[in-house]
């Protein structure tokens, strides 16, 4: 069921009729330093694609607008918090590069920093439209605006992100899905 608004799917479909029908659908999530929010949400669009049996219609990464972890696992809080939930975040962090707006259809911010950021970074008007928010795809975190940074948070902070992100990635997973299935009607 989908629960994006109008206005996301608006801005979400031209990216979709782009995408040759035999392509797979290219998404980048993307957060400050690519060690806690980014990573749990690869890891967790990675389950919900494989609970759908849909992987190989997908390419999905992750990376960070800072430089600061380059190389290093995720936080060992975020991979403890994911590993109870079943997910193992192997995810080496790695910095956001220009060729990855050529490479990704689909580029997705964690907060209003990283949006801005992605979108300063974007080489083309036409790239910087493909930039969205994770928040965009709430449904049930729909009274959240961003997926905050737990890294000075507790355990809570850490669960309410997996939360958001479960519940945002399953929703761009329906709605992306859906797209895709009205383009080939």
């Amino acid at each position: 069921m989908i629960i994006t608004t109008p206005a996301v799917i608006r801005r979400l479909k031209p990216i979709i009729e782009n995408i040759s029908d035999d392509a797979p659908v290219r998404v980048l999530f993307v957060c400050l330093g690519n060690i806690c929010r980014s990573p749990a949400a690869e890891a967790i669009m990675l389950e919900t694609l494989s609970e759908h049996n849909a992987t190989a219609g997908w390419k999905v990464d992750s990376a960070g607008t800072g430089n600061y972890h380059i190389g290093q696992l995720a936080d060992p809080r975020m991979r403890a918090h994911a590993r109870r939930r079943g997910l193992e975040l192997t995810h080496r962090c790695r910095q956001i590069r220009e060729h990855d707006f050529e490479d990704f259809d689909i580029i997705i911010g964690m907060d209003d920093n990283n949006v801005r950021n992605l979108r300063s970074l974007a080489p083309t008007v036409d790239d910087e439209e493909r930039v969205m928010a994770m928040a965009d795809f709430f449904g049930s975190h729909s009274r959240y605006d961003h997926v905050p940074d737990p890294y000075y948070e507790g355990a809570e902070g850490f669960e309410l992100v997996l939360d958001q992100l479960a519940d945002a990635t399953l929703n761009l997973y329906d709605t992306v899905t859906s797209l895709r299935h009205q383009e080939e009607a």
